[in-house]
């Protein structure tokens, strides 16, 4: 396993949590940002997730733009 596939995999990761619907997933399972942010329950590894799964949805412009250069680069090397 090289650097580039463990990148991939990180952008795949990234890409997974960028497209989580707070209406249709993640609140009814109890992983809204409201819950952690009234409860004061962000320093909990619940907390630190949800705000991994926010901070992705926010980079959703460069995750696109590290998406196209991946798709490029796997265009030209074959």
């Amino acid at each position: 396993m090289g650097l580039w596939t463990l990148l991939e995999g990180f952008l795949l990761l990234a890409n997974a949590l960028a497209i989580l619907n707070e209406e249709r997933f993640l609140a009814p399972k109890g992983w809204s940002f409201s819950e952690v942010s009234t409860s004061g329950g962000a320093k909990t590894l619940k907390g630190q997730i949800i705000g991994l799964i926010y901070a992705a949805q926010y980079l959703r412009v460069p995750l696109i733009v590290l998406n196209a250069i991946t798709i490029l680069v796997k265009l030209i090397s074959g």
